[in-house]
């Protein structure tokens, strides 16, 4: 393999995934099994294979180290300050998932000593940059179910657009007027009308 003449920096993965448990919006963290900031809360992730594909190291890190698998990850952002990581110059390429809670199992695994959901206004504190990551997660999470049907990802197949405002409401952390929202969503042409009577919260157990 070539071998290139100059220093250059080590590409690893991080993935933020995100619920909604009871009325609060939950991330899922790790806890570090080993150094660095070992015991501390992280994200899932971590170095890239040499012949990997960026998406594919995030799916197989947040699979190996918390159980997650089969589900949608966007990426959103790349972090690099130079002494984010005291090992060496590291990159970090994020991404970012919203689930429903019943549809995954949590089980960590490889690095990972435990695998949990943190409500998003209560995180422990978390290692390296991290903090800056959820910071940056959140407001990505916010702008892109005002702009793509990535709410969608939450709901199951019948579902009332009072149960899609709730999601909303906890993600975007505000409370939205009924009639606007049906309006918007209506527009958006990402859901279809059936006509039938579903009752409160009917939908999610479906």
């Amino acid at each position: 393999m070539y071998q290139y003449e100059y220093p250059h920096p080590a590409v690893t993965t991080d993935t933020a995934v995100f619920t909604v448990r009871e009325g609060r919006l939950h991330v899922l963290l790790i806890k570090r099994g080993k150094e660095p900031a070992k015991g501390q809360w992280a994200f899932p992730g971590g170095f890239i294979d040499i012949d990997e594909d960026l998406e594919a190291a995030a799916h197989r890190e947040l699979a190996e180290e918390t159980g997650v698998s089969g589900i949608e990850l966007q990426q959103f952002y790349t972090f690099g300050t130079p002494d984010r990581d005291p090992r060496e110059r590291i990159i970090t390429v994020a991404y970012l998932g919203l689930v429903p809670e019943h549809a995954v199992t949590l089980q960590a695994g490889d690095d990972a000593a435990a695998a949990e959901w943190h409500p998003v206004d209560a995180v422990p504190p978390l290692a390296s940059d991290h903090n800056d990551i959820l910071a940056t997660a959140l407001r990505a999470l916010r702008e892109r179910i005002e702009t793509s049907d990535l709410a969608m990802n939450m709901m199951s197949e019948h579902f009332t657009i009072a149960d899609l405002q709730g999601v909303y409401e906890v993600i975007m952390g505000d409370s939205l007027d009924a009639d606007v929202f049906r309006d918007w969503v209506l527009s958006q042409g990402w859901i279809e009308q059936t006509g039938d009577y579903l009752e409160p919260d009917q939908a999610r157990q479906d």
